[in-house]
């Protein structure tokens, strides 16, 4: 057995001792965005440093645990904070998360994260549908020997955003009265914003967003046939004319400001699912 796997049967089997319903879709709540949890009918908690072999969050603005329980009358399982590359953990740890969450039985995995605004039609507030994403920039969490348990060796990512969960996303929007924008996400180590003529490359390369995280958590859900939503809240604009120093206290403000329109749709996207 793979130490991965083994690692991600022992970690599994921990939670489930700790609280066994079968959770149908997970939830990974972004910067700012860990307000989502009142929106659930929590069932139980696990601190992630209780958890065996999981990455601990460093960052403020990710609470740091696993939380179970109901949105919509659906189990979910939804994580208040993430794991970075720029902390220092691998892209595997990185990831990590995702595949037990896969483990633990989702069907479907909705992603939420704070991000730069690279295209000039972008405003701060913004929600934007990631239809794909550029990860050149940031380690491949599937570098190293593949574990066939887990998935191909070679996975495709065609379609890492699964088209019908963007299509049902608008529909919900539209009824909501919520405008959405849709683009491509750039990937990045951070933890440094980028500089001027960065946002400009990665503009130019087709982004219509940059940030630090989903990428590496995108491509192990497909490593495995996950199917993935993902959405932006546009927290910053990179290329822009005057002076833009942005700070990460702004980030968390602007990301916490578009929480409810993001929850609202979260919530309804998880009663679409089942």
């Amino acid at each position: 057995m793979s130490g991965l796997l083994e690692r991600l049967r022992e970690t599994t089997g921990f939670i489930q001792s700790q609280y066994n319903t079968r959770p149908k879709v997970g939830i990974v709540l972004g910067s700012g965005l860990g307000n989502f949890i009142n929106e659930i009918s929590v069932e139980k908690e696990i601190r992630y440093h209780d958890i065996p072999h999981f990455p601990v969050s460093t960052v403020e603005g990710h609470t740091g645990k696993l939380i179970f329980g109901k949105a919509g009358g659906v189990d979910i399982v939804a994580m208040a904070g993430r794991f970075h590359f720029y902390e220092g953990y691998s892209a595997e740890e990185v990831a990590f998360p995702i595949r037990v969450m896969k483990f633990l039985g989702i069907g479907t995995l909705l992603i939420s994260n704070a991000a730069g605004g690279v295209n000039s039609g972008f405003k701060v507030g913004d929600l934007m549908l990631i239809t794909d994403h550029i990860s050149f920039f940031v380690p491949n969490p599937l570098l190293g020997k593949n574990v066939a348990e887990l998935g191909a060796r070679f996975p495709d990512m065609s379609e890492p955003y699964k088209k019908h969960l963007i299509a049902k996303a608008k529909e919900i929007a539209d009824i909501l009265g919520i405008p959405l924008q849709e683009g491509v996400y750039c990937g990045v180590t951070g933890p440094t914003f980028e500089t001027r003529s960065e946002y400009k490359l990665i503009q130019k390369l087709g982004g219509d967003a940059v940030g630090m995280s989903t990428v590496q958590e995108v491509i192990a859900a497909a490593h495995m046939g996950l199917p993935v939503f993902a959405i932006s809240v546009i927290t910053d604009i990179g290329v822009r004319e005057e002076e833009n120093i942005i700070t990460h206290e702004e980030v968390l403000q602007a990301a916490k400001d578009s929480e409810p329109k993001l929850s609202a749709i979260f919530i309804e996207m998880v009663k679409a699912l089942c």
